[in-house]
């Protein structure tokens, strides 16, 4: 076990000194984790603004399994995806398992129910508010989505944040279906447990402070989006 004062000073140089191991995990961390959250906004976003707008079978199901499906227990979902993609699996032919793809798709579905819920949210306010509006203009339905996912771009800037933090966070799906392989596979969230069970606080410690900072940076993005703009002054 490292002295706590020694960790620290060594935690710091690996962050200033851009360390190649580091920079490795934090790279690669950033590539699944992003990759996750632009597959994830592909889906849930267009999902979300047709549930909030649009009539149809099967949409209550939809809708009501996107909100369950908000707290699927990461462990699970890892645990599926290595019984499908494992040797002897029925997705075992494709060799992704321990590989970084399966990882995002791992990530992929669960931050896909928290942005398509959330999507639906945001969108079914823009509806209240320009939903005569748009029905005057004889708006056709793709119109009403376009229009209402235009405006609403600071409502779903902040969906997307809330994604990005998921998964960011993750650690149980990914640690599954990666297998925490160094150099291959291993990202900020497993090689910090990794690192702490070794008793090895410096690399844990450095890549903690990245995950602090990202933490802090998407929350305080959220902050700024929620918050109300200035009433014109009356007169002006």
């Amino acid at each position: 076990m490292q002295d706590f004062g020694q960790a620290f000073s060594q935690a710091f140089a690996l962050v200033a000194g851009g360390d190649p191991d580091f920079l490795q995990v934090v790279g690669l961390s950033l590539r699944v984790s992003l990759s996750a959250v632009a597959l994830a906004c592909a889906i849930g976003i267009p999902l979300g603004a047709a549930l909030a707008t649009l009539r149809f079978p099967g949409r209550g199901i939809i809708s009501l399994f996107a909100s369950a499906a908000m707290g699927l227990p990461p462990v699970v979902v890892g645990l599926a995806l290595y019984m499908a993609f494992s040797r002897t699996g029925p997705l075992g032919p494709l060799g992704l398992l321990y590989t970084p793809k399966l990882m995002i798709l791992a990530q992929t579905i669960l931050v896909t129910p928290i942005v398509t819920a959330l999507s639906q949210a945001a969108v079914t306010e823009l509806v209240r508010e320009y939903d005569e509006t748009l029905r005057a203009m004889h708006a056709s339905r793709f119109d009403r989505i376009g229009t209402l996912l235009w405006e609403g771009r600071p409502a779903l800037l902040t969906v997307m944040l809330a994604g990005m933090g998921r998964a960011f966070a993750e650690v149980g799906a990914v640690m599954i279906v990666g297998g925490n392989i160094n150099h291959v596979t291993r990202v900020m969230t497993t090689a910090i447990a990794l690192e702490t069970s070794r008793g090895e606080l410096a690399l844990a410690l450095a890549l903690g402070l990245v995950l602090l900072a990202l933490s802090l940076t998407l929350n305080g993005a959220v902050m700024i989006l929620r918050r109300p703009e200035p009433e014109l002054a009356h007169g002006n």
